[in-house]
C-alpha cells in the first residue's frame, strides 16, 4: 500500500483492502486471469453484501461533451455519418460510515469542465472547431451542456465543501487536480492560485494512477493535464494499491486496463448493487447482446466477447475486458427491467434524438437513495 503521505495508511481513513481481488491480476496466462478474476468476483460479491449498504446515494448531471463515436464502442458503430455523440459526466455523492463507524461523506467524479477542457484532446478539438466557420456555434448547439458545477450541485444535495471527507475520480483523464484540491501557483490564464474545491477534503487516487499524472507516457499524453500537479499539496492525496473498502456498502473496485490506475464506484443499496465506471458510456458496453445500436451487437456475435469497451485509449485491452467482466459479476439486475445491470456510466452517452440512432438503448436516469446529510468525520 502506498500513502499520501508517510503517516497516512487505509486503516488512518477507517479503509481496508479486499483480500478476494489480491494477486488475481497477476494471474497468467491471460485465458487464466479471467477465470481468477471471474471466480473472485463472485466470492467478494457474497461477503459484500452481507456487509450492510450506504446511507445514502445521489447522482447529479454536470456536462456533456463531444466524444467520438469510433473510441465509444471500440469502432464497432457501423454509422459513418455520425463522427461525433455527447456524454454527461455524472457525479455521485455517497454518505456512508467507515469501518470505525465514523461518518463520511464521498464525492465521486466532481468534474470541473473548464479542466477538462484543458486535456489536450479536448483543446485540439476546440481548436479545429473555432477554424471551421461556425463550428464553435455547431459544438455549442449540438454537443456542449453545462448543467450543474459541483460546487452547485452541492448546494443543491444541501451539503456544504465542509460536509466532504473524500473525493475521488475513477481516473484522471481530462482532470485537473488543481482545480479541486487547490494550488500554490496560480493555472495559466488565473491571476491567483485557486483554493480547494471541497475544503479539507483529500482525493482518493490509486498509486499507479498518480504516478501515471506524474510521468506521461505520449501514448497517454492526450488524455491528461499536463500540470494538473504543479503547486498541488502532495499531503492532499490518499493513494491506494488494488481494491480498497471504505465501509460497509461502498468500495473502489481496481478495474485496469482503461488506464492502469482504473478504479470504479461499487455501492450496495436497499435496491441491491450498483457499479459507476467508464469502462463503458453505456450499457451497451456492458451488455452488447442486448444493443439496439447499429453494429455493436454484431460485434458481440462477430468476435464473441461480452463486453465491447469504451476504448479512446487501450493502455491494456485484455485487462479491461477483465475489469467490465468483473463490473458485470458484481452489479445486481435492475429492478424495473432485469434484463440490464445496474452499471452507472459515470460518462453517460446522452440520450438525445439528434445522435439516432447512437442512443442508449437502456438508461437509469441516474441513482438516489437515503438522505444526505452533513457532518463528515475527518
Amino acid at each position: 500500500m502506498s500513502t499520501g503521505h508517510a503517516e497516512e495508511t487505509l486503516a488512518d481513513i477507517g479503509a481496508r483492502s479486499v483480500p478476494e481481488f489480491e494477486g488475481v491480476h497477476d494471474v497468467w496466462p491471460r485465458g487464466e486471469r479471467l477465470s481468477a478474476v471471474k471466480e473472485a468476483a463472485h466470492a467478494y460479491k457474497e461477503r459484500f453484501k452481507s456487509q450492510g449498504t450506504v446511507r445514502a446515494v445521489r447522482s447529479v448531471d454536470i456536462a456533456a461533451a463531444p466524444y467520438p463515436v469510433a473510441f465509444a464502442f471500440n469502432n464497432a458503430v457501423s454509422v459513418p455519418a455520425l463522427p461525433m455523440i455527447a456524454m454527461i459526466n455524472r457525479m455521485v455523492v455517497v454518505r456512508y460510515d467507515d469501518w470505525d463507524g465514523r461518518p463520511r461523506t464521498l464525492v465521486f467524479e466532481p468534474t470541473v469542465p473548464d479542466g477538462s477542457a484543458e486535456a489536450p484532446f479536448y483543446n485540439h478539438l476546440q481548436q479545429l472547431m473555432r477554424r471551421i466557420p461556425g463550428g464553435t456555434r455547431l459544438a455549442e448547439a449540438f454537443l456542449l451542456k453545462y448543467y450543474n458545477e459541483p460546487g452547485d450541485a452541492l448546494t443543491k444535495l444541501g451539503l456544504t465543501p465542509e460536509d466532504i471527507d473524500f473525493c475521488t475520480f475513477d481516473h484522471l483523464h481530462v482532470q485537473d487536480p488543481r482545480m479541486i484540491l487547490g494550488s500554490s501557483e496560480a493555472i495559466p490564464g488565473e491571476s491567483r492560485p485557486r483554493g480547494p474545491l471541497f475544503g479539507s477534503a483529500r482525493m482518493l487516487v490509486h498509486s499507479r494512477e498518480l504516478a501515471t499524472l506524474e510521468s506521461l507516457h505520449p501514448m497517454q499524453w492526450a488524455w491528461y493535464v499536463e500540470d494538473g500537479l504543479r503547486g498541488v499539496d502532495r499531503s492532499s492525496f490518499v493513494t491506494f494499491d488494488g481494491d480498497v473498502e471504505l465501509g460497509p456498502g461502498v468500495t473502489l473496485l481496481w478495474t485496469p486496463g482503461h488506464t492502469d490506475g482504473n478504479h470504479s464506484l461499487l455501492l450496495n443499496t436497499p435496491d441491491g448493487v450498483w457499479v459507476s465506471s467508464e469502462n463503458g458510456i453505456a450499457l451497451d458496453n456492458w451488455q452488447p447482446e442486448l444493443s439496439k445500436i447499429p453494429g455493436v451487437r454484431g460485434y458481440h456475435r462477430r468476435y464473441g466477447r461480452e463486453i465491447c469497451p469504451n476504448a479512446n485509449t487501450l493502455e491494456d485491452s485484455l485487462d479491461q475486458y477483465d475489469s467490465m467482466i468483473k463490473e458485470k459479476i458484481l452489479a445486481d439486475p435492475c429492478r424495473r427491467d432485469p434484463r440490464w445491470l445496474q452499471i452507472l456510466p459515470s460518462t453517460e452517452l446522452a440520450p438525445w434524438k439528434r445522435f439516432w440512432p447512437v442512443m442508449p438503448t437502456f438508461t437509469h436516469g441516474g441513482v438516489s437513495y437515503g438522505e444526505l446529510s452533513g457532518g463528515g468525520a475527518r
